[in-house]
């Protein structure tokens, strides 16, 4: 096969004596059904392995989820409720004030995260109530799981966007219609199991010490969250099998 070169500066191919020329040129647009390179952007992700995904997933879940539970529960059996919302506050503004020092970006979540629990402790002191510590999160757990279900049909679902914190995909993997039924599907999941999570909380709260409510809030909600969890991940991996290259 030969390469010509014109004057204005367009290329084409001639095939072997004996073949047939293709029908398009360098600077032309390829006939419909001829084969390309695929770009970079649409280059085949590896497929990462669960205990990679875990790898991955597992400080975040630790250090949002089940850390500041198992501080603020510790801080009260010593230090009682007072202590244990001092402890809360410290735990997570020092998490941010340690990605600063290390001029580390403070994630989103965290910064949210600071701001609830401000306004949480500041609700449990002026009432004099652990109850109004706790009903925050309640409500903040019901609207996630609003959250969830009103975002599901659109482009950018609520999930995907926790799913680029956890496993981070490249844009032409979210947009296949594979992953767009996964991300819709799971939305209403997450939504559903969010507001049994809230119901629950909420259940519990007004029926409970303050004691054996964290018991066994944390205990259900992580059965529930973790079952959910699992589903997803399965989900998660299966669909990734599925899509092509």
């Amino acid at each position: 096969m030969t390469l010509l070169q014109s004057h204005s500066g367009t290329s084409a191919y001639l095939p072997p004596s004996g073949t047939s020329a293709p029908a398009f040129s360098g600077n032309s647009v390829p006939p419909a059904g001829a084969r390309t390179a695929p770009s970079a952007t649409e280059a085949p992700i590896a497929l990462l392995s669960p205990a990679a995904m875990f790898r991955h997933a597992a400080p975040r879940v630790l250090e949002a989820m089940i850390l500041p539970a198992a501080v603020f529960y510790a801080a009260m059996v010593f230090t009682g409720l007072y202590g244990a919302l001092a402890v809360a506050v410290a735990w997570v503004y020092g998490g941010v004030a340690w990605r600063l020092v290390r001029r580390r970006a403070a994630p989103g979540m965290m910064l949210l995260a600071a701001g609830a629990i401000t306004v949480r402790v500041a609700l449990a002191v002026l009432n004099k109530n652990p109850m109004f510590f706790f009903l925050p999160e309640c409500l903040g757990v019901f609207c996630a799981s609003m959250a969830f279900l009103l975002t599901a049909s659109l482009r950018r679902p609520l999930i995907q966007r926790v799913a680029a914190d956890l496993v981070p995909l490249p844009d032409h993997l979210n947009e296949h219609p594979l992953m767009r039924r996964f991300f819709f599907r799971h939305s209403v999941l997450w939504g559903c199991a969010q507001l049994l999570n809230a119901g629950l909380s909420l259940w519990l709260l007004t029926t409970l010490t303050t004691e054996m409510y964290l018991i066994v809030r944390t205990s259900a909600v992580a059965v529930l969250l973790g079952g959910a969890a699992l589903v997803t991940a399965l989900g998660f991996r299966r669909c990734l099998r599925a899509l092509p290259g």
